[in-house]
């Protein structure tokens, strides 16, 4: 695509040790996470998770309390936003009303004196790239949502940033429309090899879209890692319940063999698992692909040898149909 051509790839961003404090109150707290060139990262989370408050922190509407951020090595937490060549979108698009399409999409080139003739070709590329051909005279009043919000990510990428940031962009969208543009928005990444730091709390659309994704809690990162480590692995009930749908169910660990834990519900059911940390006790997590499931830490501690964990007790989140049980006999 003549968009993507001669454009550099994706920046390296590395978010270290961001921290926001708003007086007593404690928004963001220590976050550190390293993206790769090219790729596409989410932040996800529930509402007050402090997702937002880092990507505005990246952005440079929010200057951190503490940390750095780095674009390629360079840091950049004490720029202003214009200086830092990000493209953004916000979840309201942020379209000016009262320009045309080609109005709109040319405004970051306007800005930056670009030549007439550069903004022409660019902004046509633009439009190609996000189906909108023709489009170039209406006014945002003339669009549908989903067409605004491919004007402002036209706009957003215009300039060619190597990093692009994104707040919940689909947030306005139908179910439908979303699952579209979803598609839409890894096509595009593609093709301009831009470096996207996306924010949202659907589930389903971080594991569909993500290279990587940082599940956020309570303004921290309580887990980082790709899709199927999420899915597969999570590190805490909060990440398991989270990403997944899952049941709770009480169980007892019986014993460990390896790497394995049998778990045993009141009820009978026994569980393999793998033990997040070996010797305490546990709350296995299985999920709808999954045969087996991931063991995670109580409160309590136990006592360990090579075989077995006693007087420990587990929770199991289980999913009916798909987790391999079996009936103890003995009860």
């Amino acid at each position: 695509m003549a968009f993507a051509e001669g454009v550099r790839p994706g920046a390296e961003v590395r978010l270290s040790e961001l921290t926001k404090t708003y007086g007593s109150v404690v928004a963001v707290a220590g976050v550190s996470a390293t993206i790769d060139p090219g790729s596409f990262f989410t932040l996800l989370g529930p509402s007050g998770s402090g997702k937002t408050t880092t990507l505005m922190m990246v952005a440079g509407f929010v200057y951190p309390t503490r940390g750095e951020v780095f674009v390629d090595g360079a840091p950049v937490a004490g720029l202003p936003p214009q200086k830092r060549d990000l493209g953004m979108v916000f979840q309201s698009y942020a379209v000016f009303p009262h320009l045309t399409v080609y109005q709109n999409i040319a405004f970051p080139l306007e800005v930056r004196k670009v030549p007439s003739a550069v903004i022409r070709q660019r902004v046509g590329e633009a439009l190609e790239l996000v189906r909108l051909e023709g489009y170039d005279r209406r006014l945002p009043r003339q669009l549908s949502g989903g067409e605004q919000q491919r004007v402002a990510l036209a706009r957003a990428l215009v300039f060619q940033p190597r990093v692009l940031l994104m707040d919940e962009p689909l947030g306005a969208l139908d179910r439908k429309l979303r699952a579209h543009m979803q598609l839409e928005l890894k096509r595009i990444q593609r093709a301009v090899h831009v470096t996207v730091v996306y924010v949202t709390h659907d589930q389903e659309e971080a594991l569909t879209m993500s290279d990587a994704v940082a599940v956020m809690r309570g303004g921290r990162v309580e887990q980082l890692g790709t899709p199927a480590e999420l899915y597969e692995a999570p590190v805490s009930p909060f990440v398991a319940d989270f990403v997944g749908e899952s049941n709770f169910l009480d169980g007892t660990v019986v014993s460990v063999t390896g790497t394995r834990a049998l778990i045993r519900t009141e009820a009978g059911l026994e569980f393999s698992g793998t033990p997040v940390a070996a010797g305490r006790s546990s709350r296995p997590s299985t999920s709808p692909a999954l045969p087996t499931a991931t063991v995670f830490p109580s409160a309590s501690t136990t006592t360990t040898s090579a075989s077995r964990v006693i007087s420990s007790t587990a929770w199991l989140t289980y999913t009916m149909g798909i987790a391999s049980s079996s009936r103890n006999r003995s009860t």
